[in-house]
């Protein structure tokens, strides 16, 4: 049933600086952006409920008052739109998430120095988040011999949370320089909206990491493209990251994967991609002759990077891509986020009636038995277990006696 609403008075859209008086007012603030956006970051005081589901019950919202966002307040527009039509006093918040995020960096800047910002989250990086955090990072850099004497690594931001935390992390290991390298922060932009550029931007300043930014046309080129678009876009970033690593005399690139990207790929591999396979800590460039590819934060926990960011009052960005409002496909990797995101999950319902479940998943493919392996590849060349079945040497382990 659709009731039109009569008050020819509403306001279609609410301003940034508006948002306290309408709270005030009773109005429920609401977002309606997806679930992993939601959790990555939101305007404390809101709810989540998608786009979809208040479109398609729009009748039960009927002369509530709502506030609702999104990434950039377009698909809240339509959404307040919609429900108006079901009698809903419905405001969209103009500019969206993202108008919200300057107006909130705007107003900290004010209130503390860059300096005196920049300092505290070291000192907390030193403190509170020493164990969780700066042990498990240079516990990688040593377990898996990710940086060594005279390297330089061009440090790759994102503008997430992940890859800032990383370039904190290399620079309080410079701070302490053991041994003699070289770091490079390293920016592309592949086509940001300004927003998005804007903010990046804000947030390096913010934490006083000195960056090179570089543009490349990456988002147009694959914008037309209806066959993982994502994937095709995650592997041209990363070779336009090699090649400006390069000319800037880095040998290695460092991306900011962490631990729970790990055991998701590892189980996204087996359900979704029929093999078993894991995101190697560091690999070798196959088109880039001499560098590296490494993964410092991966044996740190995605639970302890969202509590630095938020012990920090930090706000970063999810997905930058400037053609959707809410990206709801793509990923880092150029995997699917729907499929990430249901990965995600059933890690925590098993979790539930297994506490280690995690780490299992993790230590599966440290502890891996060929003799019990049906098939295998290996630089190539595919190795099935018939193939030295009736040799006794070479079938240790792969007996039940």
């Amino acid at each position: 049933m659709v009731i039109c609403n009569l008050n020819k008075n509403y306001k279609a859209e609410a301003d940034i600086n508006e948002l306290s008086a309408y709270m005030e007012s009773g109005y429920e603030l609401v977002d309606v952006r997806d679930e992993l956006s939601y959790a990555y970051g939101n305007i404390k005081g809101s709810v989540n409920l998608s786009k979809d589901v208040l479109c398609e019950h729009a009748d039960d919202y009927a002369g509530r008052k709502l506030l609702l966002y999104c990434k950039r307040g377009e698909a809240s527009l339509e959404a307040a739109e919609v429900l108006r039509e079901h009698g809903a006093d419905a405001v969209s918040l103009r500019g969206g998430y993202l108008a919200w995020l300057m107006a909130d960096m705007q107003q900290r800047s004010e209130e503390k120095s860059d300096d005196e910002f920049a300092a505290e989250v070291e000192e907390s990086i030193r403190k509170r988040f020493k164990k969780s955090i700066w042990s498990k990072f240079t516990k990688a850099i040593n377990e898996y011999e990710l940086v060594k004497e005279g390297d330089c690594v061009a440090v790759c931001i994102s503008g997430g949370k992940d890859s800032m935390l990383m370039a904190k992390l290399f620079q309080e290991l410079k701070r302490h320089n053991k041994f003699p390298f070289e770091v490079r922060f390293l920016i592309m932009d592949p086509g940001y909206s300004p927003e998005n550029r804007k903010l990046i931007e804000s947030n390096a300043k913010r934490l006083n990491i000195p960056v090179t930014i570089f543009e490349s046309d990456i988002f147009e080129s694959v914008f037309n493209v209806e066959k993982s678009p994502c994937y095709l876009c995650a592997r041209m970033r990363r070779g336009h990251l090699y090649s400006k690593a390069k000319e800037l005399g880095c040998n290695k690139i460092a991306l900011g994967h962490h631990y729970d990207d790990v055991i998701e790929t590892i189980l996204m591999g087996m359900l979704y991609g029929a093999q078993m396979q894991t995101m190697m800590p560091k690999l070798h460039s196959t088109n880039f002759e001499g560098m590296e590819l490494i993964r410092p934060l991966y044996l740190i926990r995605e639970d302890d990077i969202k509590a630095w960011r938020d012990a920090n009052e930090l706000k970063f960005i999810q997905c930058a891509c400037k053609f959707t409002d809410t990206c709801s496909s793509c990923a880092e990797d150029g995997q699917s986020k729907s499929k990430r995101l249901e990965v995600k999950k059933l890690i925590a319902e098993l979790k539930k009636t297994n506490p280690f479940v995690e780490g299992n998943i993790f230590k599966s493919v440290e502890n891996v038995n060929l003799s019990t392996i049906v098939a295998y590849k290996q630089n190539g060349v595919r190795h099935h277990f018939l193939d030295t079945y009736d040799d006794v040497t070479g079938n240790v382990g792969g007996s039940e006696e």
